[in-house]
């Protein structure tokens, strides 16, 4: 249990009301069609957080430092700026998740409880131990969702020889947009670049390497579990009845009629542990790998980097209460910022792995690369298809 921590905040911060939204949609609009996605996903995730764990545990720099000392100051800023503006546009979404599950148990307004929990969210910023607060947040939260995704699942009973028969490979016609926005909230490079500063949060390094990285790996595959949770509900329950829905608190109240209130609420619990994990999570990761990158800190203890982080909660709580959703604009521009920063990050973390690794600092075998390099083709493919839905389409 003491290795338990940074593989469990990387799933936290990744799994967000957004990607169960499209998990949840894919399996009422497409029923198993595309869960062969998911473990392809965890393959890459997996591969890319297991290279940043190893080099945050073979270097005391940050990898914001080791791109700084090769590459220059520029593209430092680059990765700094445009992973804040990433976690601030979509903050919106999870102050929203968090709120609306509340207002929707007690029928009241979402805007008091956005307040809330975005103040609560700043608060636990000036503990001194707010690393193990955020460990501990998150691993409950993970639990959270684990259990109430897994008992929600159990009661809506998959035709398991369905679910074979369909685990084929193809694409229905139609799907290819919720097929990429699968694969763009499953595999978060960002989230696996992260990875290397919770490790040295954490204290660790390469005397227990292997347990490290076990850990790493196990958070990666909760993911992958929890979001192929998701859909197999989606297309057990939804899809039989042609219910379609738009988000994961729409499916959450769906299955109320269905199941009656008690998978409802179970459901909607996973969902706000889903949001507020998210929550803190992509506020720390946006507010601290800006800081790094305008050189102003890099610490979570650190005054500066804990007003970076509470200015993302705060830009989020505000667009929740103002706009009541995440407005169209503030997404095109979180995935123009994506298409520059995704395969960017992903790129510089292959080459301080390989920089890393030639100079006997860390392990990087021919199926590792393999992977990885696979991996940078499916961000370019991602950016690719975002620039043409965004400027072309």
């Amino acid at each position: 249990m003491k290795y338990i921590g940074p593989g469990f905040i990387t799933a936290a911060l990744v799994l967000g009301p957004g990607s169960l939204a499209v998990a949840s949609k894919i399996g009422a609009n497409y029923e198993f069609r595309l869960l062969w996605i998911i473990p392809i996903c965890v393959l890459f995730m997996a591969a890319f957080t297991m290279v940043s764990t190893r080099i945050g545990l073979s270097s005391d720099f940050t990898l914001i430092q080791l791109i700084r000392e090769k590459y220059g100051n520029a593209i430092c800023t680059i990765i700094g700026i445009g992973l804040f503006v990433v976690a601030a546009s979509f903050q919106a979404g999870n102050s929203i998740g968090a709120g609306m599950v509340f207002g929707e148990i007690f029928h009241s307004s979402s805007a008091p409880w956005v307040v809330f929990f975005s103040l609560t969210a700043i608060v636990l910023l000036f503990f001194k131990t707010f690393f193990r607060i955020l460990e501990g947040i998150m691993i409950v939260m993970v639990g959270l969702m684990l259990i109430s995704f897994a008992i929600t699942l159990i009661i809506s009973r998959p035709d398991v020889s369905l679910v074979l028969d369909q685990f084929d490979f193809t694409l229905p016609e139609g799907s290819q947009f919720l097929a990429l926005a699968l694969i763009a909230s499953s595999f978060s490079v960002a989230g696996a670049f992260y990875q290397s500063y919770l490790v040295q949060e954490k204290g660790w390094d390469k005397s227990k390497s292997k347990s490290h990285e076990r850990e790493s790996l196990s958070g990666i595959f909760i993911l992958g579990i929890i979001t192929a949770t998701v859909m197999l509900v989606g297309a057990s329950v939804l899809f039989p009845q042609g219910i379609q829905v738009n988000s994961a608190t729409e499916m959450g109240k769906t299955l109320e009629p269905i199941f009656g209130g008690y998978a409802s609420l179970i459901f909607m619990l996973g969902l706000f542990a889903a949001s507020f994990s998210s929550l803190i999570g992509n506020a720390t990761l946006g507010g601290v790998l800006l800081s790094d990158a305008l050189n102003v800190g890099r610490k979570l203890e650190s005054p500066n980097v804990r007003y970076v982080i509470m200015s993302v909660i705060v830009i989020g709580a505000l667009v929740a209460i103002i706009f009541g959703s995440l407005p169209i604009e503030l997404i095109v521009m979180a995935q123009g910022f994506t298409i520059i920063v995704g395969p960017l990050i992903g790129f510089m973390l292959y080459l301080i792995a390989v920089d890393n690794a030639k100079k006997d600092r860390l392990k990087l075998g021919l199926p590792l690369q393999i992977v990885l390099i696979l991996g940078l083709i499916l961000l370019l493919v991602l950016a690719g298809a975002n620039t043409y839905n965004i400027f072309i389409q």
